[in-house]
């Protein structure tokens, strides 16, 4: 009976965007995805082990929409702990309640089900998700996210004959559980065992490297065709040098951005980032030629391993790759190389983006800052006993409720608003310290990096300028070395050890934010906080209320309804909850025919 019943409202569900568009939140259509996040055994380096599957794969579906559609991801725990999804680089506006994140949302239990619903206001380009908790996109659980261009509005480049995700990272074979428990114990999680490009281990391109009987990704494509080749780095802590040997990429997007279009022969993608490349199959394929990613800024011996090998298969292709793999970039020496590179990322200032006016029309280099916050990560400390990584002296501790759902409820003492704006000279500390940022304000952000390891940052809810970066300590005297015309516009940004990066945001999207590095032993250990932005003048029109699904949790458990599935399949309590949306239209559907 639970089947047919949710059978029927999904089939009311899609045919409620067709007949009843009126109902579509914003008056644009929907996508619907079910998502059952589980364990499956697989061997991605050889070695059988536990990993997380969306829907019994690995890596997950990608998710497929276009500008301005709503979003409705209905998901399904089969683990044994918490999950919460996460979109990085989709802005969520005015909806900080779907971010997925513990200052957001309250975790989906195991053997519980919770739909996520989003609009993807103003969005195009390539994204990823991935569960947020626990270390657990150490084990997988990830998938690509593709926002597509209106057709009304032209990509600033010729249709490319097809479109190739590739998501690539550093891997362990222990899951995320073991490798959890190696941090909390106050240890390095060591070398990774490998890198992976869309779940498989390397072609075996060197036998004592490469064990026989890996499997490997293998890309089929035609001579003479272009395709946008989409890149994610979905990986743990390791920078990937990308590269495709004999051919040049072609750089013309990066996490939601079209980009001033640039030719490389190889690219650092360090964890978090996206990119697209556009690549032209113009070689002769005497052979197939290797995909590689490698591991960046490291000991080039110990580390040969942590190398992802996978095949450019050509339909003409006369034999298999064979001999040494394209060469990574030789500057032991010259460590502008890499970030003379990430500053050649610019801003494509006449192309349309998600909506018909240039990306460069918002002309952020004439607005005046109204405040400036320096962010400093540093070396891991120990505070009581543990070892803690830290922002500005603070080590962030998860809150039991999500900050938005405490003071909507007038929860005291479940944060506080007291992020300092600068470093200070004091004692490291644990807390639930959030900014205080000003509505409709124009902040910098430094990114300050003194560890000695590369650092990625990420914004949620924003995507920001990047108007700079050095090496050495930021002081006010390097604003003059900012670009004020077209710095790239996204969402995760690299910070190289010893050194600084400087964005700009503005604030016009209210609610609750995570600031966080994406290195995932860093944040597990504590190296994030919270951006709270709320309009004083709030009238329930620059943020939205919790959804009618909203869980509760902490100090507000007792509101928590019984939400369990069964194993059979899903009870009528879940399919009330994904069905929002669809219960809507079912009874528009049947008051229009009952008119």
């Amino acid at each position: 009976m639970a089947s047919s019943m949710s059978l029927t409202v999904s089939l009311f569900c899609l045919i409620s965007v067709a007949i009843f568009p009126s109902f579509s939140f914003a008056g644009d259509p929907y996508v619907f995805y079910d998502f059952r996040i589980s364990y499956i055994t697989a061997s991605p380096l050889g070695i059988p082990q536990r990993v997380i599957a969306v829907n019994g794969k690995f890596p997950g579906p990608f998710i497929n929409a276009t500008t301005n559609n709503n979003v409705v991801v209905n998901v399904w725990n089969d683990l044994d702990e918490d999950l919460l999804l996460t979109w990085p680089g989709i802005q969520m506006r005015r909806n900080s309640w779907q971010d997925g994140l513990l200052g957001t949302n309250c975790p989906i239990p195991p053997r519980w089900n919770w739909t996520y619903q989003f609009q993807v206001k103003d969005q195009i380009g390539s994204f990823f998700y991935f569960p947020s908790l626990n270390f657990q996109r150490a084990s997988g659980g990830f998938g690509p996210f593709v926002l597509n261009n209106r057709e009304i509005i032209p990509i600033p480049f010729a249709q490319p004959d097809g479109d190739i995700i590739l998501l690539i990272g550093d891997w362990y074979t222990q899951n995320h559980t073991a490798l959890r428990a190696t941090l909390d114990a106050g240890k390095d999680l060591g070398i990774p065992d490998g890198v992976l490009i869309n779940g498989k281990g390397p072609y075996q391109y060197n036998s004592t490297l490469v064990p026989a009987g890996i499997e490997y990704e293998s890309v089929p494509v035609h001579p003479g065709k272009t395709y946008r080749l989409r890149v994610h780095h979905v990986g743990i802590s390791t920078s990937l040098n990308f590269r495709i040997q004999n051919h040049n990429m072609l750089l013309v997007e990066t996490d939601g951005h079209y980009t001033v279009q640039q030719n490389f022969t190889d690219f650092d993608i360090h964890v978090g980032q996206s990119y697209s490349f556009l690549v032209t199959m113009d070689q002769n394929a005497s052979t197939d030629y290797y995909i590689v990613a490698s591991a960046r800024f490291v000991n080039g011996s110990t580390w040969e391993r942590v190398t992802g090998v996978a095949i450019l298969h050509y339909s003409n292709s006369k034999g298999p790759a064979t001999g040494p793999l394209p060469d990574p970039p030789n500057d032991i020496y010259d460590k502008e190389r890499s970030m003379n590179q990430a500053r050649s990322v610019r801003q494509n200032v006449t192309a349309s983006g998600a909506r018909p006016n240039p990306q460069g029309s918002f002309h952020y280099g004439q607005i005046s800052v109204t405040q400036t916050f320096v962010l400093k990560s540093a070396p891991l400390v120990t505070i009581s006993g543990s070892p803690r990584a830290t922002l500005n002296g603070i080590s962030f501790v998860n809150p039991d409720m999500p900050i938005r759902l405490a003071d909507q409820n007038s929860v005291k003492g479940a944060y506080k608003l007291d992020f300092p704006d600068r470093p200070f000279n004091r004692t490291p500390h644990a807390d639930r310290s959030v900014l205080n940022a000003t509505y409709k304000g124009f902040i910098e952000v430094i990114f300050q990096n003194n560890d000695i390891t590369m650092q990625s940052f990420h914004v949620n809810g924003y995507s920001f300028f990047v108007t700079g970066m050095g090496y050495g300590d930021w002081s006010e005297d390097k604003r003059g070395s900012y670009n004020k015309w077209d710095a790239i516009s996204r969402c995760t940004i690299q910070v190289y050890p010893g050194a600084w990066t400087a964005i700009l945001i503005s604030l016009d999207n209210v609610g609750t934010w995570n600031i966080r590095t994406e290195n995932l032993d860093r944040w597990y250990l504590g190296q994030e906080t919270y951006m709270k932005i709320i309009n004083p003048e709030e009238n329930g029109e620059t943020e939205m209320p919790p959804p009618p699904n909203v869980l509760y949790c902490g100090a507000l458990q007792s509101l928590q309804t019984q939400h369990r599935y069964s194993s059979g399949g899903p009870t009528l309590s879940g399919m009330l909850k994904f069905g929002n949306v669809c219960l809507m239209a079912l009874l528009g559907f049947i008051l229009y025919f009952s008119y």
